[in-house]
């Protein structure tokens, strides 16, 4: 038996060269924006003090080594949906507009993101020339749902109370 050429390696190695993304040099690979992770942590600085307390943006910059220039649009951002209030002048801040047990991951994510939208057949169905008969679309709308339920599931409580466990363990071995 013949065995194929590997020199040019396995077909799903080999940029498909229709592909612009991956001809420009662009990385294909389905990820988390860095505004969205920034947003996570601004979040969750908040998150790991008393619900209520204000923190200046300054704070969340050092703690959470965000830059600047992110830091003032993802407030903005996460202000203009409701998820942190903003309090100008020198007693200001910035705190959680909800207790950090009813916010998710999802809630941050579609605040930055928009809807969370992995194909854009699941959104527009009709535009796909196999529609219905597309065995890909059930996989994909499968897939978006998981990722869904998972980001639901997380919520600011759960990050801050692994946060604090996590500043417990570092500094025990650190000692």
């Amino acid at each position: 038996m013949d065995m194929p050429d590997r020199s040019q390696g396995a077909w799903f190695d080999r940029a498909d060269p229709f592909d612009s993304h991956l001809a420009t040099g662009g990385n294909a690979m389905f990820r988390i924006s860095r505004r969205t992770d920034y947003a996570v942590r601004v979040m969750l600085c908040l998150a790991k003090r008393a619900y209520g307390t204000r923190l200046s943006t300054q704070t969340i910059q050092d703690e959470m080594q965000t830059p600047r220039a992110f830091l003032q649009r993802i407030i903005a951002d996460l202000s203009k949906v409701e998820l942190i209030c903003t309090y100008p002048g020198p007693n200001g801040g910035v705190q959680l507009a909800h207790p950090a047990a009813e916010i998710n991951l999802r809630h941050i994510w579609e605040a930055i993101e928009g809807p969370l939208l992995i194909s854009e057949c699941i959104e527009a169905p009709q535009d796909c020339p196999l529609n219905a008969g597309c065995p890909v679309r059930v996989r994909w709308e499968r897939l978006q749902s998981i990722i869904a339920q998972e980001l639901e599931r997380i919520t600011l409580n759960e990050l801050a109370a692994d946060a604090r466990l996590l500043a417990l363990t570092n500094s025990f071995y650190s000692n």
